[in-house]
């Protein structure tokens, strides 16, 4: 990463009452809003943490966008999974540097992203997809981050009917039926690899774990995450009003070789 702010980067533009506006910066473009204008010309070639004003004297900070950020902002045609259950599942999942991984459900391509991110090069990812919508803006999401990523496959088809892929490391899914998958996980991942499906209810999970009782698939455990802020100002320190709840339950199990008689 360039120390500069360049032409071509995406920049978080951030007013005084904690708004945010994702920009990307073009030379001689420039950011319009109720607060004023703002040139891009302005930002490019400088160092990110900036304060700069509008046009009418408004203050913008100027940084670039982390990855949970980016995750909140970008454009979206399907819901995401959230940056508070993204890095758990990079945990529960035990993503690491060069593993293969199956992505079903791809959605605008949060999750994918981070997990291109945690693969490192020698990893690689294969989404499938049912909707070609969805499919395309999850790959645009990706690069609009990330840029052209060859370690990056997605491919349009119903991860119901089977898996092609063979000893895969890690299969993830966001689907409202991922027991009809567990069969064909079974005969993708290798030995000890791990599953992980994210479900909005627990009578969904439930019968994820029936089915896998019922498989070659071991040591499942189900969680949610609950994320709360404080806040904190002097003498004030409180919780925040407001918390980010429920949006899924993460659902992991392994692999395991059946036992010889």
């Amino acid at each position: 990463m360039n120390r500069y702010l360049q032409s071509g980067e995406r920049v978080l533009l951030i007013d005084a009452k904690k708004r945010r506006h994702l920009v990307t910066l073009v030379a001689g473009g420039a950011f319009h809003s109720h607060a004023g204008i703002l040139s891009h010309d302005d930002l490019i070639g400088r160092d990110e943490g900036i304060t700069v004003r509008t046009t009418m004297g408004q203050r913008f900070t100027v940084v670039r966008p982390t990855l949970g950020e980016y995750i909140l902002e970008m454009p979206r045609g399907a819901q995401v999974i959230y940056p508070k259950d993204i890095g758990p599942i990079l945990i529960l999942a035990d993503v690491f540097p060069g593993a293969q991984v199956l992505e079903s459900g791809l959605g605008s391509g949060a999750l994918t992203t981070a997990l291109l991110r945690a693969l490192g090069p020698d990893g690689s990812v294969v989404g499938y997809e049912i909707r070609d919508d969805f499919a395309l803006r999850a790959q645009r999401n990706v690069e609009a981050y990330l840029g052209p990523d060859p370690r990056l496959r997605v491919e349009v088809r119903d991860i119901y009917q089977g898996i092609d892929e063979t000893d895969l490391d890690r299969i993830l899914l966001d689907l409202p039926e991922p027991w009809q998958v567990v069969p064909h996980a079974a005969n993708a991942l290798r030995p000890g690899g791990i599953l992980l499906s994210y479900l909005p209810t627990i009578l969904q999970v439930a019968r994820l774990r029936e089915t896998l009782e019922q498989s070659n698939f071991g040591m499942a455990e189900t969680i949610e995450v609950l994320h709360r802020g404080w806040h904190i100002e002097g003498q004030s320190v409180r919780p925040d009003h407001r918390m980010v709840a429920h949006t899924g339950f993460l659902t992991t199990a392994r692999l395991l070789v059946p036992e010889s008689e």
